[in-house]
């Protein structure tokens, strides 16, 4: 084997992923339940355990899960931001050998259900109506900074949506559409900076409205969408009034009016075949 002179090492990152449980708590016979998949990484401040074998810094993975348990068990899930920031808070004051450390947190959409418009005391079902998930991440002598998001919300509006005037050349078969089907699948992350005391419940709920009013428009008419870039930009200029810094990826899914002409019928969108999802990224930031 050839010796390698002079190499830098940059990350040896290691944790455990997929750490998932169900926290319940109680008020008298009302219960309370929040479902999550937690995942730690942490970088410690030495490499000996990559380049040399020596264990004797490394916080053993099954350590990890235990510590996350613990802190749920102690702490509960007031927030999914607050239970990631204490994960990344206890490393940093508990261990001196971690360097850096980072936490994801994902929520299982459980909802109370009603019977009859009355809240039931112990039953939930599951509502996939977008998944909420936050980021916390810390380097020694750092600031803590934490993220926040929806992922996985599927969002449709059947009319109101057009695409025209695109660029075209002798390899473009897509027609132009001044009436279609807009539908996608959403993800949008966004940035609190340095970790206050935010409400986090209330900001993520308030950002939920302004991605829902940005992509449908007003209830009793909607709001025209000339393309996927378009009602990206919106659902970003909507959010960025609370917030610094977000990026939404929007996987769309094409509908497309199925010709029924050569079956003796006259097809006014009334029939849609699917397509594939492509995916649109951006990001955007306040100045």
């Amino acid at each position: 084997m050839a010796h390698i002179k002079d190499v830098e090492v940059l990350n040896c990152e290691y944790g455990k992923n997929t750490i998932k449980f169900l926290r319940l708590h109680t008020e008298g016979k009302k219960h309370f339940v929040k479902e999550v998949e937690v995942c730690t990484h942490l970088r410690l401040t030495s490499c000996h355990e990559y380049l040399d074998g020596n264990n004797s810094a490394v916080i053993p993975t099954d350590t990890i899960k235990n510590i996350v348990l613990v802190l749920a068990k102690k702490n509960g899930i007031s927030t999914l931001e607050q239970f990631a920031i204490d994960i990344c808070q206890h490393f940093m004051t508990t261990f001196r050998q971690v360097a850096y450390v980072k936490t994801y947190v994902q929520e299982v959409p459980w909802q109370r259900l009603q019977e009859n418009g009355v809240p039931h005391i112990h039953s939930f079902i599951y509502v996939p109506n977008g998944i909420r998930f936050c980021e916390a991440e810390q380097c020694r002598n750092g600031p803590l900074v934490v993220f926040a998001g929806i992922k996985d919300l599927k969002l449709m509006k059947t009319t109101q949506s057009g695409f025209e005037g695109f660029c075209k050349n002798e390899h473009t078969t897509l027609p132009e559409r001044k009436d279609r089907i807009l539908c996608g699948e959403l993800f949008c992350k966004w940035s609190y900076g340095e970790c206050k005391d935010f409400d986090f419940d209330c900001i993520w709920n308030k950002i939920r409205e302004c991605i829902l009013e940005a992509f449908a428009g007003p209830p009793d008419c909607g709001e025209y969408s000339p393309s996927y870039q378009k009602t990206v930009n919106c659902i970003q200029m909507h959010v960025l009034c609370k917030v610094q810094v977000i990026e939404v990826v929007l996987n769309n899914t094409f509908y497309n009016v199925v010709d029924m002409k050569n079956l003796g019928l006259t097809n006014d969108k009334e029939v849609s075949k699917c397509s594939k999802h492509t995916c649109l990224d951006s990001r955007n930031t306040q100045p």
